[in-house]
Order: structure tokens, then sequence, then C-alpha cells
């Protein structure tokens, strides 16, 4: 017989997850295409073994600062959705619209397409044609170029597969996605430890200097290196979006948020230092794949393929993770009439948002398109943008709603954590404007491009 109690009542989410499942789910969104890739572009932009660790850590002790921040945003909106919740309600709808604007073009698409070029370029290890500097075909110079080759349509292709599984199930995903996750951390852990206890490489690399390839002043690039720092620490925020599933929230979200961005702090500073250790800074300019160059210089060759190879399967697991995760923030928000009505609907054998899955896979195939530096500018500029603004919806909490819960590390020294994430998030988003103005402007046109649409779509539509 049905239970009275619960007859009509419609079905919720479950609070399942606990300090370790949370822990790892903030691990393995973090874990991505950053650390495998941008640390060659930092040789050039910075010259300076000292100042690209430094870099990192203060990249790390800003997404610890987000991440305290936004654990005392979760234990107050205990629901699933993250910025989406705070910017709504700190600042209104049409910022919780503008959000997920953004995270379908910088949150997820531009992410998907970056992670499945550097899946190219690792294999561009064994056939050099998929490198994306051997791309055939470029319309337009420098940042106004456009890219087409086979590691293009090699990155497309992974794309378009990931997107048409998902299309079939979240079931068969996310076995696959346990496997990924698994490796990705087996290898990077590995790949230090047997760097560093077998690998043939060298302390006097971390005293030699690079000529720099930046004309911005050390302090400036400083702050311009980190967007490209924070690609690889973005997802410390990641426990916020299922914060509805967590149990105990008000105790886990903050141990999870904390206890994840350290680990990967560790984990990044130690796959830092062993690629230095590998590589001279010169040597290591510009180089995309970079993991797979300090492989080749710590094992020769033959051992080189068997970690470039398995660096490759790691960043696949990113790849399906984004695709995987990113339809489920629009499905969301479709839902509550925040995002277009499409996204909401769910194929009625397979369950799964079917036009919100291919709509962001033909997106991150399209941008597979720009270069990749741009790119991971252009992703960096749009998330350090919207976490800061989230960020300082707690200014405006705690002023206008009684009852607020502060968190004790947070109310410890305040306003001093949210301020410093503020105010170098600030920094970072300025500089990059000033240095990189294209992949920077472009951010802010997606943001005013959201707003827009809102107003003149979505508000019109909900009759606002």
């Amino acid at each position: 017989m049905p239970n009275p109690v619960t007859q009509g009542v419609k079905p919720g989410l479950v609070r399942q997850l606990g300090f370790f499942s949370a822990t790892a789910l903030v691990i393995s969104n973090m874990v991505g295409i950053g650390i495998f890739t941008t640390t060659g572009y930092m040789a050039g932009d910075l010259g300076s073994a000292g100042v690209i660790l430094a870099c990192w850590a203060v990249g790390a002790l800003f997404a610890f600062a987000g991440a305290l921040s936004y654990s005392e945003l979760g234990i107050n909106f205990p629901s699933s959705g993250g910025e989406y919740v705070y910017l709504t309600h700190a600042f209104g709808p049409e910022w919780g619209f503008m959000t997920g604007w953004v995270s379908f073009f910088a949150g997820f698409s531009a992410p998907i397409a970056a992670a499945a070029l550097a899946f190219s370029d690792y294999l561009g290890y064994f056939f050099p044609g998929l490198k994306q500097a051997n791309a055939t075909v470029v319309l337009g110079s420098g940042v106004f170029s456009l890219h087409l080759g086979s590691g293009q349509m090699l990155a497309s292709a992974l794309i378009a597969a990931f997107t048409l599984l998902n299309c079939f199930g979240v079931g068969r995903t996310a076995k696959v996605q346990n496997v990924l996750t698994s490796t990705k951390l087996l290898v990077i852990a590995g790949f230090v430890l047997v760097g560093f206890a077998a690998g043939s490489g060298n302390w006097s690399h971390f005293s030699a200097p690079a000529v720099r390839t930046s004309a911005v002043s050390l302090p400036a690039q400083f702050f311009v290196s980190l967007l490209f720092v924070m690609v690889g620490y973005s997802g410390w925020n990641a426990a916020t979006y299922v914060a509805e599933e967590v149990r105990r929230p008000e105790r886990t979200l903050p141990q999870a948020l904390a206890a994840g961005s350290v680990i990967v702090a560790i984990l990044y500073l130690g796959l830092n230092l062993v690629f230095i250790y590998s590589t001279p800074l010169e040597s290591m300019k510009g180089e995309i794949a970079v993991g797979a160059l300090a492989a080749k210089n710590l094992f020769g060759p033959n051992v080189a393929g068997i970690f470039s190879a398995l660096m490759a399967l790691s960043i696949v697991s990113t790849v399906n993770a984004e695709v995987t995760i990113g339809p489920r923030v629009y499905y969301a928000m479709a839902r509550n009439r925040a995002f277009f009505r499409a996204a909401a609907v769910v194929h009625p054998r397979w369950h799964t948002p079917v036009a919100a899955i291919l709509s962001q896979g033909l997106c991150a195939m399209v941008m597979t398109l720009t270069p990749f530096r741009e790119l991971l500018m252009y992703i960096g500029m749009s998330l350090t943008l919207f976490t800061v603004l989230s960020v300082a919806s707690l200014f405006v909490f705690r002023r206008t709603r009684p009852g607020w819960q502060k968190l004790r590390a947070v109310d410890l020294a305040w306003p001093l954590i949210p301020a410093s994430y503020i105010l170098v998030g600030t920094a970072m988003i300025i500089y990059g404007v000033i240095w990189r103005p294209w992949a920077s402007l472009t951010a802010l046109g997606t943001v005013a491009a959201g707003a827009l649409v809102y107003r003149f779509g979505v508000r019109a539509r909900r009759g606002a």
C-alpha cells in the first residue's frame, strides 16, 4: 500500500553525500586542464621558477579564501545551484540568469573545448600533426585567428563522442567517469613521486631564468598569469552545486571545500616542482603539453610515451565530467524559468536533457577553433568575475538578512578573507582587460549579451 504520508509528495533530492564524497567531488572537478597546460605559458611570461611557484601558491590561497566564503554562503543556502542561488537572492533574477548564460559559454563549453584541444596536443607526442601549432588552416593572425587542423578535428570528435554518450543516459557515463577520475589522480601522484625518485632532472633549473616573452611589467604580468592559474583551480566551489544532497551541510560543506582545495594545491605545487625539475624554463616556454615534455626529459622517449598517453587519458576525464555536469545546470535553471525552456525538456526514454547536451556540444566544437591561450584567458576572466560577485554577496547578506549564520573561520578576521578575494580578483580582471584585452573584452561581452537576452527575451516572456 502507498504510504499516506508520502503520497502526493513530489520526489526530491536526498541528503546522501558525506565529507569524503563531497571532498572527492571538489578534487575531481578541480583537477583539470589548467595544471597540464598552463605552466609552459607562465615560463615565458614570468621567466622565473620562483615567481611561477609563487603564482600557483597565491592562486591556492585565493581559491582557499573563496572556498571559505562560499562555505558561509552554502550553510545559509543549503540548496543546489551555487552562484545561481547566491546572485539571484543578492542582486535579483537577472544576475541569476547571467551566471547560467556565462556558465554555458565560459563555465562549460569553453573548458570542454580547451580540454579536448589539450588532449590532442598530448597525443601530438605520438602524432605531431595533432599539435595545435601544426594546424593546416589559419584564418586571421594572432589573437584574431581561427585554427583548423587534425588536432582541432580530433578535439571535436572527442566532444561529439561524449556528447552522444551523455544523451543516452547518465548511468553509463558515471561508470566511465569513475574509472577516468581514479586514473587521473593516480597518474598525477605517480608522476610526481616517480619523477623525483627515478627521473633524471636537475635542481639547477630552479635558479636558471628564462628570457621573458611578455612586454608587460612583472608585477602586472603576475596578476594576468593568475587568471591562467585560476583556470587550474576552478572547481573549488563544486560541492555548493550539490549542497541539497550533502548531509549536515553546515559542517560538511566548509570541511569538503577547504580539504579539497588544500589537497589539490599540494598536488599542483608538486606537479610544478617536477615540471621545473625536469626541464629548463627556456625549453618549456609556450609548450602546451608540458607534462609530456617533462616526462620525456625525466625518463626518455620510451617511458615518456606511457606518461603522455596516461595524461591524455586523464584529460579525457575532464571532458566527460564537464559534458555531463553542464547540461544539469541549464536544466535546473530552465525548470525555474531562469533559462531557455528547451533546456528543461527531458527525453522520455533516456531521461536526459538532450537539447541542453547537444547545444553545449555544438558550442564547444566551434570553440575548438579558438587559439588555446585566448581560450584559457576567456575562461579565467569569466569565472573570476562571477565568483568575485558571489563572494561580494556576503556583504549584502550579512547586512540585510536577519538570522544569518556566520562561519567562524570567515568571522574571525572579518572582512579580511572575502575582501582579500574580491581585491585580488578585481586586480586580475583589471590587469586582464588592460594587457589581454581581446579575450577579456570577449568575456565581458558575453556577460553583456546575457543581460540583453534576459531583458528583451526571458523577462519579456515571463511577463516581468
